[in-house]
């Protein structure tokens, strides 16, 4: 994410003594609901995950209300991007929950035998969820969904920043969820510190870079695992495009990655192009004309959060030298909040706009002599969350996959990755760690608990001292898997 974004963002201010009492009790209370057992149970798990679903379909239009009012979503994009992908991701989770939980066989060594080996998913117990306002139903509800899937208790504190949308959280979750195992707060950064002065079994934050600085340093008091979905530049690479139809779907999907996603408040869209400079016009020209007519209605991409990340975005073009390297847009209108998507042709790539998450509606685009050496500036940058190619080079793409490092790789399309349940989401390095979505967010609130089953059947003392040299090359038989020639020694015809 942007810097600046996410819970606890600014200085907090002390927590009121009774702030602290309360959330303290809350968390109390939740570890006793958990200790209890009850959100271990299937049946449990498989309610609540059928409550989110109602949550969503019986409040479709509040819920387009609110993320107008906190961003100026379109219906079309809050159904998109966060209500309808939300109803096929807890579905699939619904439909895979009971193989999900089932112990899987683990190998057992055949010197154990008779024995059992399996890798049992236990949930990890009361977890805490800080969530986004770029997606601020999708990026509070999926993760919630994967905890409750896992079997635990938890806390969701959504973003501050998009008030309506969590004010609808708040409202409606304890209608529809166990209200005595699934808590919502409210509040802003001074909430979020005090929630991470105590002890959780998880900590899901999606944010910005520094305040996760902030929630693994606090995390470290209690020894609590954390998992951070964060931002970065994420790099687009086009190259040559032959086919007339190829470059117009390449442009097709490039705008809807940009600006038709939040306005390009999202961690995962295009924050800038890579191409040669002899496709640069052509594409510049294309992704003109496209937006013309993509954009053409009012109201057909979103607005920017607030006047401070206006502020932040307008400064980028108070650059002189990267304002004379606007090609098209430009436009701002700070009462409405509204940016003109806006393309750049190579502003300095030691520029504010080249060195931090954009994250809004403008778009570099760098020129490369040949598309090849994209790779040596991504290699030169820190680790994205995904990396885009729209290419029909196999050998770039191979490239591409071996000699880079990312969250993601996708060609010829973008964001979609992010509606896969069959694959993880997350980032790498500067980007985060931990992934979830489908199975994975299961996995992220689960521990894979390792069990091993023997019987008093058989016993070998050359495991035991007093120690000599036939009871360690016993143990070489052992270790070498060589069960022939340990049978033969222990017969006593082999030494």
């Amino acid at each position: 994410m942007a810097p600046g974004l996410g819970a606890m963002e600014e200085k907090p201010a002390a927590a009121t003594k009774h702030t602290t009492i309360c959330l303290g009790s809350m968390a109390s209370g939740l570890r006793e609901v958990y200790e209890s057992g009850r959100t271990k149970d299937m049946e449990w798990r498989q309610s609540q995950l059928r409550g989110l679903i109602s949550l969503l379909t019986d409040n479709e239009e509040e819920i387009f209300d609110v993320l107008h009012e906190d961003l100026g979503k379109h219906r079309g994009e809050a159904f998109r991007d966060e209500l309808g992908i939300l109803v096929k991701s807890i579905k699939y989770t619904l439909q895979n929950l009971k193989k999900w939980m089932a112990p899987e066989k683990a190998e057992a060594p055949l010197v154990a035998f008779p024995a059992t080996a399996m890798v049992v998913p236990e949930p990890l117990g009361v977890v805490l969820i800080f969530s986004c306002w770029n997606l601020p139903l999708g990026l509070a509800l999926e993760p919630l969904s994967g905890a409750l899937a896992a079997g635990n208790a938890i806390v969701l504190k959504p973003s501050e920043l998009a008030p309506a949308t969590a004010a609808f959280l708040a409202a409606n979750i304890p209608k529809y969820l166990d209200s005595s195992a699934v808590k919502v707060v409210l509040g802003g950064p001074n909430v979020g510190e005090e929630l991470m002065e105590h002890r959780w079994d998880k900590v899901l934050f999606t944010g910005s870079a520094r305040v996760g600085r902030i929630i693994m340093t606090k995390a470290a008091k209690h020894l609590t695992p954390v998992a951070l979905e964060l931002g970065s530049k994420c790099p687009c690479i086009v190259d040559w495009l032959d086919g007339k139809r190829d470059r117009q779907i390449a442009v097709n999907r490039i705008i809807g990655a940009k600006w038709s996603t939040c306005a390009g408040q999202a961690c995962i869209a295009i924050d800038h192009i890579l191409v040669e400079e002899k496709f640069a016009p052509i594409l510049i020209e294309l992704l003109k004309s496209t937006l013309k007519r993509f954009m053409a209605e009012p109201g057909g991409m979103a607005r920017i959060l607030n006047e401070k990340h206006f502020q932040r975005l307008s400064a980028y073009l108070e650059d002189s030298n990267v304002a004379s390297s606007v090609v098209h847009g430009g436009y701002m209108d700070r009462k409405t909040l509204r940016i003109e998507p806006t393309i750049l042709l190579n502003p300095p790539v030691d520029s504010d706009i080249m060195t931090e998450e954009i994250f809004g509606p403008l778009l570099p685009i760098i020129t490369v002599k040949k598309i090849e050496d994209s790779i040596a500036f991504l290699k030169s940058k820190p680790k994205p969350l995904a990396i885009y190619a729209f290419t029909t080079n196999e050998s770039l793409k191979r490239r591409i996959v071996e000699e880079t490092s990312s969250g993601s790789v996708t060609f010829n399309d973008a964001v979609v990755q992010y509606a896969l349940e069959s694959v993880p989401f997350g980032g790498v390095g500067h980007s985060g760690f931990g992934q979830y979505h489908g199975k994975y967010s299961f996995e992220l609130f689960s521990n894979k608990k390792a069990v091993f089953k023997r019987s008093f059947l058989i016993e070998f003392m050359f495991r035991y001292p007093p120690w000599d040299d036939s009871k360690i090359g016993t143990l070489r038989h052992v270790y070498n898997y060589s069960y022939i020639l340990l049978f033969l020694n222990l017969l006593g015809l082999r030494r």
